[in-house]
């Protein structure tokens, strides 16, 4: 039997059927942006209408065109409008509310973070393993839990409360990856959106049904591993509203400044993906050779650098055109970077070597090294710049490096293999996440 033609608004209701979960956060946002616009157009058009009036009420003569501007532009500027009501604090919502789709942390203000000491704030503990973690810089800190746990928990940046702990078990077909099943996945790194309204979190491997060889660390291209993914999760929810399909094994994430882009490192497939965040999907493939793992972005969105761990080079990556050059010779094991606000100078742990690596972005060399730990692994820069913050994988230690001259300025001592770490701007806090078990913040006072 031939089966009619369908018109478009049947096709667009089974795509809305199709996509369930998977638009409807990304929906409200975009309600409560259009909510804005309006209320912003609207406070416009209210004040060019008082200006007009008393225009028309003073008459040519009621004054010069100076002062008659001026009015306009004190109509229209002390109507500015303030976040619309709708853009509130996100359920479940702790205390204070965090405030997602702000423009980010406030500027550095009042010494220079190099002249801080680090002071332990509090330990957080519960049934976690966390792999990594990351602030928000909105009142929230996600920490991911990888498949010993199979969840992500999100913590309030003030009080380190547990706010939501987010399972990372999903219904692909719900998401549109149609004839999937439901599957877990093993959350590693994330990343915030340029937009500060989600967070992008990535899945180490895949289990259930369709997914039979997960990943492995010490494999590569050829080996049969599973394609993984990426899940977006909306700050407004705390909810999964993406599921983004990419290469095998991916690790380390970076949204770029500009909104449009989401670069993944995968592991195993040795190569970067490139994900459309308008269109919500892989659109390029870029490879790079043995084990990619961080990424780090210029403030303007012209060049992404990505650490390959199975090499002694830095990738450079011209985001316009997608064109790869190298920067070479950088030392053994780079795994983690970190770029200065002034995009002048490039981070790099060397894992291998235990040491982090200093590298002048105009000339594309390395120029200081200083020894940090057993192990340097993760890595995180203060606001201002002024300020490295180094996991020792082996050491159990946190270093606090001094950018200028890569002097180590303190050492504490964290829980076993501290792997993790993220600085939180509002609140001046460094959090370190040890595979033993724990979240250990500490304050940058």
């Amino acid at each position: 039997m031939q089966i009619p033609p369908r018109d478009d608004a049947a096709r667009r209701d089974d795509r809305a059927r199709r996509a369930g979960p998977r638009h409807a956060a990304a929906q409200r946002r975009r309600a409560r942006r259009r909510g804005a616009l309006l209320l912003t157009a609207a406070v416009v058009l209210v004040g060019a209408a008082t200006a007009s009036a008393l225009l028309i009420l003073r008459g040519p003569d009621g004054g010069t065109a100076g002062g008659s501007a001026g009015a306009a532009t004190a109509a229209v500027g002390h109507a500015s409008p303030s976040p619309s009501p709708v853009c509130a604090s996100p359920s479940p919502s702790p205390s204070p509310s965090p405030s997602p789709g702000t423009a980010g942390p406030a500027a550095w203000s009042g010494p220079s973070s190099a002249k801080l000491r680090l002071d332990l704030a509090h330990t957080v503990t519960g049934n976690i393993s966390p792999k990594s973690v990351v602030s928000t810089q909105t009142g929230y800190v996600f920490a991911q839990n990888m498949m010993y746990t199979h969840t992500v928990t999100v913590y309030d940046a003030e009080t380190y409360k547990l706010v939501k702990t987010i399972d990372d078990s999903v219904d692909l077909a719900a998401y549109g990856h149609e004839g999937e099943a439901t599957v877990q996945g093993a959350p590693v790194e994330a990343a915030v959106a340029a937009d500060y309204e989600s967070v992008y979190v990535s899945q180490y491997s895949m289990y259930g049904p369709g997914y039979t060889h997960q990943g492995d660390d010490d494999i590569g291209p050829g080996s049969g591993v599973d394609r993984s993914f990426v899940y977006r999760i909306g700050l407004d929810d705390l909810s999964i509203d993406e599921v983004i399909k990419v290469g095998s094994v991916p690790k380390y994430l970076a949204a770029t400044p500009d909104g449009r882009y989401v670069l993944v490192s995968n592991w195993v497939s040795w190569d970067l993906s490139v994900i459309d965040v308008a269109r919500g999907r892989q659109v390029k493939l870029i490879d790079l050779g043995p084990f990619p793992r961080g990424i780090a972005v210029d403030s303007r969105s012209r060049y992404a650098y990505i650490a390959v761990m199975g090499s002694g080079n830095i990738a450079r990556l011209r985001l316009a055109d997608f064109h790869l050059d190298w920067i070479t010779g950088v030392g053994s094991g780079p795994r983690h970077l970190c770029i200065s606000p002034d995009d002048r100078w490039l981070y790099v742990t060397l894992n291998a070597e235990g040491t982090v690596g200093k590298i002048d972005l105009r000339t594309r060399k390395l120029v200081k090294k200083v020894y940090s730990g057993v192990l340097t692994r993760s890595m995180a820069i203060a606001p201002d710049g002024d300020s490295l913050y180094v996991v020792n994988y082996e050491s159990s230690s946190v270093s606090k490096i001094r950018a200028a001259d890569m002097k180590v300025l303190q050492q504490v001592a964290t829980g076993w293999h501290p792997i993790g770490i993220t600085y939180d701007a509002p609140t001046r806090a460094v959090w370190v996440a040890c595979y033993g078990g724990s979240i250990m913040v500490f304050r940058d006072v």
